[in-house]
């Protein structure tokens, strides 16, 4: 049932370039997102997580095929019709954090509403300050991104994607600039927020990180290969030798 979808694509293909040039980087996809569930995608460099990624958050554009977000086919949606989907039902977490430096935590933390052109209201307030108080940032509010540790601001990333209560949160290596034990914290944040019911999309290449997801989707040369249930770091890492060794 599409229902239980908090999103899903179809045939869906990506080239890059034309003729002799081109660089396919999806071949014909298909995948569902159960909602409430954490995903990871992993692959090889050049193996299309990235851009599988890109593409269901709305930020790239399809060659072919369709990219739905719940009910609500994405994939030749109008520039501006897209902007607002991307800014209502959609989070990000990227592994640049992508604060803005001129904003204090709690300008950044409400910088989605501000782009939407309203203030919270009771129950993204409420929600606000659970962050706020759970992320630990209580004591860092009026601080700005440079007076931050690395952690400190991909706490603030993570509690600026959730504020929204997103339909479905999209993270890009969200440990790659993190030491491991700030990295651990932040997995387990995202494994909390998935426990409670939201629905999660990582990309990455780290074993570690992939097995905090109740799921492992693996690509290889713009192909699923592998669509594995949660799993260990240890078997996450001897699949993928596995796979490197037969390509």
């Amino acid at each position: 049932m599409t229902e239980n979808l908090a999103a899903r694509v179809r045939t869906l293909t990506k080239t890059y370039g034309r003729d002799s040039a081109a660089v396919h980087a999806l071949r014909s996809v298909d995948l569902d997102i159960r909602r409430g569930e954490f995903t990871a995608i992993m692959g090889p460099s050049g193996s299309g997580k990235s851009t599988l990624m890109h593409i269901m958050a709305g930020l790239d554009a399809p060659t072919s095929g369709e990219v739905w977000l719940g009910q609500a086919e994405i994939g030749r949606m109008p520039d501006a019709q897209l902007t607002l989907v991307r800014r209502r039902r959609v989070g990000f977490v990227f592994q640049s954090f992508n604060l803005v430096p001129t904003l204090d935590v709690r300008g950044n933390l409400l910088l989605p509403f501000e782009l939407d052109g309203r203030r919270p209201d009771v129950r993204e307030a409420a929600l606000l300050e659970s962050l706020i108080d759970s992320l630990g940032l209580r004591d860092r509010l009026t601080h700005r991104p440079h007076e931050l540790s690395g952690g400190q601001q991909q706490r603030v990333a993570i509690a600026r994607a959730l504020v929204t209560a997103p339909e479905v949160v999209f993270a890009d290596e969200p440990t790659g600039n993190l030491d491991s034990k700030t990295g651990r914290d932040v997995l387990g944040l995202l494994r909390r927020a998935a426990t409670d019911g939201q629905t999660i999309v990582m990309v990455t290449h780290d074993p570690i990180a992939a097995s905090h997801a109740d799921r492992v989707v693996v690509l290889g040369d713009g192909r699923i290969v592998a669509d594995r249930p949660r799993s260990s770091a240890e078997e996450i890492s001897a699949f993928m030798l596995a796979l490197e060794v037969r390509s």
